[in-house]
């Protein structure tokens, strides 16, 4: 795949240290798929690795219990999943993805952070092309690791690519392999972060002082409550 590592995860990363922002997105998640899915992670595969991702972000166990139980409650607010596609400065292609209880509320925030920067929404499911939906498992590097090994047990559930940088494994797979490829790691008791990622099939550069335009208004999106990941085509 050949996939350049994103530019901005350290700046995401620094962001998400404030954790007044990332642990409601991430107990709205669990929550999700507690509703969704009943509430044994044994016998939930989507709320395990909410809770994995949850708890690699050291996110406390009374917030992840809490966030369980807000989807057993007769009034738990039912959020419905949903995307918006657009371009922002200097054409750069942006996907968003959002969980909300109010579509019209976040629909009228996400087209205000595209206009107010000088970009518009696109219709759905014109970028779905530029975008290819990939399984991404995400480790600490062990000190020894046999990475032609690890990917000959994992080809057959689903690996497509494995890759190291700054001592944290990435490894590639598609989308509808999600939850073969996690069980995959579970099963060889590791600690994973596992997520569902639009990877851009044409990444483009773009100039420092560029992409300090666009990083404002992706900073918009990312503060909003509602919305769960961005993703652009920014090599």
């Amino acid at each position: 795949m050949g996939r350049a590592f994103e530019y901005r995860k350290a700046a995401k990363m620094k962001r998400w240290d404030k954790m007044s922002k990332i642990f409601p997105k991430l107990g709205k998640a669990i929550t999700v798929a507690a509703k969704d899915g009943g509430t044994d992670p044994l016998m939930n595969p989507k709320l395990r690795t909410a809770i994995q991702n949850a708890k690699a972000q050291n996110m406390p166990k009374e917030n992840i219990d809490n966030a369980i139980k807000r989807a057993l409650g007769k009034d738990a607010t039912s959020y419905i999943e949903m995307s918006m596609e657009g371009k922002g400065p200097h054409g750069v292609l942006v996907f968003v993805d959002c969980m909300t209880d109010n579509i019209t509320r976040t629909t009228a925030n996400l087209k205000s952070y595209f206009n107010k920067a000088g970009g518009a929404q696109a219709p759905n499911g014109s970028l779905e092309f530029m975008f290819n939906r990939k399984t991404v498992i995400e480790f600490q590097k062990p000190e020894e690791i046999d990475f032609e090994e690890l990917e000959f047990e994992m080809i057959d559930a689903g690996l497509e690519e494995i890759d190291e940088h700054d001592g944290i494994v990435y490894v590639y797979g598609d989308y509808t392999n999600f939850g073969t490829l996690t069980q995959a790691f579970e099963e060889k008791g590791m600690e994973v972060k596992a997520t569902l990622q639009r990877i851009p099939t044409s990444p483009v550069e773009y100039s420092e002082e560029q992409i300090e335009e666009m990083e404002k208004m992706l900073d918009k999106f990312e503060e909003d409550d509602d919305v769960q990941a961005v993703y652009t085509n920014i090599a």
